[in-house]
């Protein structure tokens, strides 16, 4: 089954499915060693790992599209893709289509915030018109060739406008075409089961940092019907904090031995990033080029 149809199966199932962020490759291998059935890739982990800043819109298309081939090169697991705000006109978010399928992602979603957007939890944000929207939601559908790559519209509009308002565009973006539709920024109970009965749609849930430490529990959410919740940005803050905590020790004790214990062991790194097989790969091809250059020379 391919990650695309696998992410589908996902969405389909009984029960809550949590898709950590990945801010990169070692990330990605990571969240699948410890058997999660697919990943969240998010500008907001893009923008903290690559650049060092928030998230404001500082990325391009091309920038985010080779961050999630790298991502998705990395695993075998679905890969859920944040495609900002298809980064311009309904032409942009065509090229935006088809440089994501390409870097082979399970699934995209992108939002009516005006372009550059920025975090959805940070004050600051416009949105474009509805009708804009929905012209953006047509040409991202027509522009994927494999049907199977999932496309959820994102709103923004809770923020500016209130619940009505996002709810209202979530079902425009459904009737107009698009797989999922998401309102940001709906995170409380009441809000959330209001978006379950109203919009026909898969709900992800949205489990980020940057709203703060108050969440409604994995389990609660699926009690609601919500099909899965990403944690877009957990694993960003606890490596940040666990490589600034080696470090701080390091600076302060200059001794190996007193970080020692808050690294990751050799042959564990080992084993997340496949050298064994890695190895085993290069020795097969080099017997078999062996048995090619030793039947070439018995022949002359």
């Amino acid at each position: 089954m391919s990650a695309r149809a696998r992410f589908r199966q996902i969405l389909g199932s009984p029960g809550l499915s949590l898709m950590p962020g990945a801010y990169d490759g070692l990330s990605a291998r990571i969240i699948e060693e410890q058997g999660f059935e697919a990943i969240v890739a998010g500008g907001y982990a893009a923008a903290g790992s690559l650049l060092g800043q928030p998230d404001i819109g500082q990325s391009n298309m091309r920038d985010f599209a080779d961050h999630y081939a790298r991502i998705c090169g990395a695993v075998e697991i679905p890969v859920y893709a944040d495609a900002d705000t298809g980064f311009g006109s309904v032409n942009n978010v065509r090229q935006m289509v088809k440089a994501f399928e390409n870097a082979g992602v399970a699934a995209l979603f992108f939002t009516d915030q005006v372009f550059p957007s920025r975090c959805g939890y940070l004050p600051g944000k416009q949105v474009i018109g509805l009708e804009q929207m929905l012209a953006k939601v047509k040409a991202a559908l027509d522009a994927r060739s494999d049907e199977a790559m999932m496309i959820c519209a994102r709103t923004d509009v809770f923020a500016l406008e209130g619940e009505d308002a996002a709810i209202l565009r979530c079902r425009a973006f459904i009737e107009a075409g698009a797989d999922m539709a998401k309102p940001q920024g709906i995170d409380t109970a009441d809000g959330i089961r209001r978006v379950l009965r109203e919009v026909e749609s898969p709900f992800i849930a949205t489990l980020s940092q940057a709203a703060g430490p108050e969440h409604l529990s994995p389990d609660e959410l699926e009690t609601y019907g919500v099909n899965a919740a990403t944690l877009p940005s957990l694993p960003l803050f606890a490596a940040a904090r666990a490589v600034r905590e080696a470090l701080r020790d390091l600076k302060r004790t200059r001794s190996m031995a007193a970080v020692q214990d808050r690294l990751l062991p050799l042959d564990e790194y080992y084993k997340v990033v496949r050298l064994d097989e890695q190895l085993a790969r290069e020795k097969a091809y080099d017997d078999e080029a062996g048995q090619l250059a030793q039947r070439s020379m018995d022949k002359t």
